[in-house]
């Protein structure tokens, strides 16, 4: 199952276990039975601590478990956690096997200070990238408190028990047989969510901080090279995200960011990450600001508010809240979301395979997304308001040559059409004619790119009518003392390098601001 270089770098790691562990396997006689039972006697043959069993009796087959010599249960994986999921079984063996995990260590504390009982169910497919940081967390979760159990199962291997929970998005997690969210959760959402003291607490903990001389707000590629500077200037320095990585992490392919060759997405968000708690940098996640609070005179102290009720205070700030996809805010949209409306083909496809899907946008990203569907679905539209593709030549030569994919150019999507629980096709108008054709489809992948998250912001510094953050060359907005630096800015071409460099000259603005206060006005708030 897995080649020669996989197991050395498997052997490699397995060695760090304190502890044996064993995996548990409920199999049948199928092909993907025997691919899991491959899988398992190489992983098994790569230490001692492992012993592999085949009585499993779980109902869910072909499934294994991973769990603690003399534990009655541990972490679940139902299907093969291959792609992007390799990491995170090798994760559950080496926590199970008493590996530290590297997780804050009040984060530790409080899933073990849990009560009650937790059985969690994640749904992934193994081509998601944000399906690998919900099953990570989940699986430290059940390794840590032996109230808390956690089952990740690969959508494509359980197509019967997918439709009857009705999942068309990945990730999909599930808490005691109840929908509990849908997309990317970083472990401090997750906790959030069931430690019902825990949002209270953390605000307290929050508002008790001493001032910041700069707090970045938003921690993408301008986030955290903002950060970095800052620190590397000596000056107090903290920053407040609700994810480390942001637009990043949904992004497949990166091939432009100079000197390196080819990355992807959440790789590059986790070296940003890791880059930056290298320097004395105040990280808190989880968090979403909400509103700021500008100084009573000039050297005061500026406030973001939270809004889970915290704040946080600072001599200067540096935005960077990054953008989300850009909706097409039209009828049944809202209403199908992850439920046949998707915006990442490349965590959803899989779960369309063999049926008809539309993609919304003619631009690099709407076409790219049509080659990729065109591999896992039967047929892929693509709808274009424009009278032609925006996209580069290469890419519409390509998605032309494809027998399966067709393109629709002047059309204005008017509706998202759906029997109540899942989308079943979609209505454009004919922008030559006017006339409205209605489609029979089963997802509607939306690619017509991004708004800033800057709705919190108005008020408070200028925007333009697309919700830019105005800024200057040297990153200051219309409030002093207060920069800003990524794709939320007015800054032209929305790239990872551009936004990283604008972040580092926003530090370097913030920090000339904060030597030229005169003493008079920094005086005490």
């Amino acid at each position: 199952m897995l080649d020669d270089s996989l197991k050395g770098q498997l052997n490699t790691y397995l060695a760090r276990m304190a502890e044996p562990i064993e995996l548990v396997a409920s199999l049948d006689a199928g092909s993907l039975s025997k691919e899991m039972q491959g899988l398992l006697e190489d992983i098994a043959a790569q230490s001692d601590k492992i012993t592999l069993k085949l009585d499993g009796a779980d109902k869910r087959v072909p499934s294994f478990e991973i769990r603690k010599v003399g534990a009655t249960r541990g972490v679940r994986f139902a299907g093969l956690p291959m792609g992007h999921e390799f990491t995170s079984l090798v994760l559950a063996l080496l926590q199970t096997g008493g590996y530290p995990p590297k997780v804050a260590p009040e984060i530790i504390a409080q899933i073990k200070e849990l009560n009650g009982e937790f059985h969690f169910v994640t749904y992934f497919s193994q081509s998601c990238q944000n399906c690998p940081d919900v099953v990570q967390a989940l699986n430290l979760l059940a390794v840590l408190n032996p109230g808390i159990t956690h089952v990740a199962v690969d959508g494509s291997a359980f197509q019967d028990e997918v439709k009857k929970e009705k999942v068309m998005a990945v990730p999909t997690v599930l808490l005691n047989g109840e929908p509990f969210g849908q997309g990317r959760m970083e472990i401090e959402q997750i906790l959030s969510k069931i430690d019902t003291g825990a949002v209270a607490r953390e605000a307290e903990k929050l508002s008790a901080k001493e001032a910041f001389d700069v707090l970045v707000v938003g921690a993408g590629p301008a986030g955290a090279a903002a950060a970095i500077y800052a620190a590397r200037k000596g000056i107090r320095t903290g920053m407040v995200a609700e994810r480390f990585g942001g637009q990043v992490l949904d992004t497949m392919a990166i091939e432009n960011f100079i000197s390196v060759a080819h990355t992807e997405g959440p790789k590059l968000g986790a070296a940003l990450e890791q880059h930056t708690r290298e320097y004395d940098v105040d990280i808190m996640k989880g968090q979403k600001a909400s509103a700021i609070v500008p100084p009573a005179y000039k050297g005061g102290l500026y406030e973001v508010k939270l809004a889970d009720g915290g704040s946080l205070k600072s001599k200067s700030l540096v935005l960077s809240p990054g953008a989300r996809w850009r909706t097409m805010n039209v009828p049944g949209e809202e209403e199908y979301r992850n439920k046949g409306v998707a915006y990442c083909p490349h965590c959803d496809g899989p779960l369309f395979k063999g049926k008809r899907v539309a993609v919304i946008g003619g631009g690099n990203s709407g076409v790219e997304a049509a080659i990729d569907l065109a591999g896992v679905v039967s047929h892929v539209t693509l709808i274009e308001f424009d009278s032609q593709l925006r996209a580069d030549a290469v890419l519409q030569a390509k998605l032309r040559s494809l027998p399966n994919a067709s393109v629709i150019v002047s059309a204005k999507t008017t509706e998202v059409h759906g029997d109540g629980e899942k989308v079943t096709g979609l209505s454009y108008e004919d922008r030559k004619n006017d006339e409205i054709h209605k489609v029979p489809m089963d997802g509607v992948f939306v690619q017509i790119g991004l708004v800033p998250n800057t709705e919190w912001l108005k008020g408070a510094v200028a925007l333009t009518q697309r919700g830019e953050i105005e800024i200057d060359v040297r990153g200051e907005t219309s409030l002093p003392g207060v920069f800003a630096a990524g794709d939320a800015t007015t800054v032209p071409y929305k790239q990872i390098i551009i936004a990283a460099g604008e972040g580092a000259k926003a530090a370097l603005s913030s920090f000339d601001y904060l030597i030229r206060l005169q003493p008079a006005d920094a005086q005490a708030a």
